[in-house]
């Protein structure tokens, strides 16, 4: 039998979201004309007030917001209400350094922690279930998320963070785990561990995974399935509209379905800005209709998928978003993380090496890798190994430092990574997802 955390929204009408969505809109409109002159100033060049957006149909009208505005107006120049009022921040990583840096009160947490506690009794839990909750803490929104989401489920929750395996599978099997959240990487590392450990699936208490914050393939998914013997669920959100929950699966598995009662979705043409039809492909754009102290309109994702309202049988009415397929932008994810090829690029740069390099990603035991391939310049090219050893450790500790992830450095002779005649290739990604 489906479970809801709060059936009467989960399965609203269209016409109830459709109200509800309108109002909160309206609202949410004349919020940040009062109160972020940063996103008043976009609406004055579009010549807009907020007397122009009357309903959601009116959306299109409102002036789009990129990540780009998110660092321009870094770090408070997109809060919505005074910092008083304000109790967290999350981050994300940037090109150059610079973070987003997302803001909360007190009521956006509990909206989002409902939002995470809906995915969680999608996948089946309950008051009556151990949920272990191993995404990072901290500044990553992952952690703190889903452990709030478990909080108002009613589970026993279980803030192990990530990393510390063996600690992990300890917990699992003596608390008796039976809800795992993690990057799908790691819960198939975990899965390989328990299985060199001599766990079979019968063995391990597990019963259903919440996985997100990488790219991951239906491959993956049923191998994760098959050796931890659960049922694995995808999730999806970002940090600058509150972090994971803004989308999950059901127990059908056809999508994810997005929380429209907080956020509107639409698929936009990602060079025209054109709106486009249900069904069509396009790059996916939030905005968060009841945020207070960041409230996003018309954020572009830079994720490229498709929606569908088709009916769903597990009786929730809210549209759903199928995987993402691919991205706008350059930026790769690895091991949960935000990574951009510039900010490599940055570190190189600051510690005297020519702009010519090659970033290899892969996935090795289910885990992703990072190596970058760079060229010396003629000044310092030598054959001295002790040397370029020590210059390899400062970049991988330059890079550790702007990325907060691990990254193998080898240095190679110059002129020996390839050139093209067009774009340079830059990156290049080995994983199957």
């Amino acid at each position: 039998m489906e479970r809801y955390f709060q059936e009467e929204i989960e399965c609203a009408s269209r016409e109830q979201i459709k109200k509800i969505q309108d109002e909160r809109l309206v609202k949410q409109v004349r919020h940040v004309w009062d109160n972020v002159p940063y996103y008043r100033a976009k609406m004055e060049e579009k010549g807009l007030t907020p007397d122009d957006i009357q309903s959601s149909d009116d959306l299109y009208k409102l002036p789009f917001l990129s990540k780009a505005d998110l660092r321009e107006a870094y770090p408070y120049g997109l809060v919505g209400v005074p910092l008083k009022e304000c109790v967290r921040i999350h981050s994300t990583s940037g090109t150059t350094g610079k973070r987003v840096v997302a803001f909360y009160t007190q009521h956006d947490i509990d909206l989002w922690e409902e939002c995470c506690a809906r995915a969680i009794v999608a996948a089946g839990g309950t008051d009556e279930d151990v949920c272990q909750v191993s995404y990072g803490y901290g500044l990553f929104t992952g952690g703190l998320g889903l452990h709030g989401g478990a909080h108002k489920a009613g589970c026993l929750t279980v803030p192990t963070s990530s990393g510390s395996t063996e600690r992990q599978i300890m917990f699992i099997m003596d608390l008796q785990t039976t809800i795992l959240c993690c990057t799908p990487s790691y819960a198939a590392y975990l899965g390989e561990q328990m299985k060199e450990m001599g766990y079979g699936p019968d063995d391990i208490p597990i019963k259903a995974g919440i996985f997100g914050a990488e790219a991951w393939s239906e491959e993956m998914r049923r191998d994760i399935e098959k050796t931890l013997g659960i049922k694995a669920f995808d999730i999806y959100g970002l940090t600058e509209l509150s972090g994971p929950g803004v989308a999950y699966e059901c127990s059908v598995q056809a999508g994810m379905h997005i929380n429209e009662d907080h956020f509107i979705a639409e698929i936009i043409d990602p060079d025209t800005g054109e709106v486009l039809p249900e069904g069509s492909q396009g790059e996916l754009v939030f905005t968060s209709v009841d945020k207070e102290a960041f409230p996003l309109i018309r954020y572009r994702t830079r994720d490229i998928c498709t929606l569908t309202r088709e009916k769903c049988s597990c009786g929730r009415t809210h549209v759903r978003m199928a995987k993402p397929k691919g991205r706008t932008d350059d930026m790769l994810i690895i091991r949960g993380v935000n990574v951009f090829p510039s900010q490599i690029e940055a570190v190189l740069i600051k510690q005297g090496y020519a702009a010519n390099y090659q970033i290899i990603v892969d996935r090795v035991n289910n885990t992703d890798t990072l190596d970058v391939q760079v060229e010396m310049t003629p000044e310092m090219f030598t054959d001295n190994l002790g040397e370029v050893a020590d210059r390899q450790k400062s970049l991988e500790a330059g890079l550790k430092a702007m990325l907060g992830i691990k990254a193998k450095v080898s240095l190679v002779a110059p002129k020996t990574i390839a050139r093209s005649e067009g774009k340079a290739v830059r990156v290049i990604d080995k994983r199957r997802i």
